[in-house]
């Protein structure tokens, strides 16, 4: 299943199933969802790309802290890409700008979310989350990976930073890279299957 499949199974699932700190600054806003959504019978049959069925939600600017967010998370290593390599911000965007209501909950934590992201960037570094580096921007993170252990002060991030890490882990382990990656050996014919082991049917007492 590639990532435009993957997609279309996301947008099958939500059908069926149909405070933070902002700064003033503009990476706070986002575009509204305009789009009233595809009904309960969506059109498995065509291919879509983001932006398709609905307006998307990131900025230029969210974009680019989303990506170096999704690859702190869940980096290259010797096994897959990193998740913005397989367009995980794409899903994450089609994901929270879907005009389901899980969808606009989950949209309000991340957009939010990434504000009070760049106001601590901003407060603590005086630069933005992207332009900061990369042990910075690990010091943020590691105040709000937790969300029992974060402090009162930081339960904002740690809301949004939950939420996050579950919707890159979503776009990341729903691509075949993904599956490679949790050794996942599901979908595969069998070459050759001889029956269930004797000592299953010895167990189940149908053993001749």
């Amino acid at each position: 299943m590639d990532r435009r499949q993957a997609i279309k199974w996301v947008m099958t699932a939500t059908a069926a199933a149909s405070v933070a700190e902002i700064g003033t600054f503009s990476f706070a806003s986002a575009a509204e969802t305009a789009a009233k959504g595809y009904g309960s019978d969506p059109k498995l049959n065509e291919s879509y790309n983001p932006g398709d069925l609905w307006p998307l939600t990131f900025t230029r600017e969210q974009r680019g802290t989303v990506a170096i967010l999704c690859d702190l998370i869940i980096p290259a290593d010797g096994r897959s890409p990193s998740a913005s390599q397989l367009m995980v911000p794409d899903f994450i965007d089609e994901w929270i700008s879907a005009p389901y209501p899980r969808q606009q909950e989950d949209r309000k934590i991340i957009v939010e979310g990434l504000a009070w992201l760049e106001n601590e960037s901003r407060k603590r570094f005086k630069k933005e989350f992207a332009n900061s580096s990369d042990q910075q921007r690990r010091a943020i993170c590691d105040e709000i990976c937790d969300l029992d252990k974060a402090k009162r002060s930081f339960k904002t991030g740690a809301t949004f930073f939950a939420k996050f890490r579950d919707l890159a882990a979503s776009g990341f382990y729903t691509t075949p890279e993904g599956w490679k990656d949790l050794q996942y050996l599901g979908n595969v014919p069998l070459t050759q299957f001889d029956g269930p082991p004797a000592s299953v049917l010895a167990y189940l007492k149908l053993a001749e």
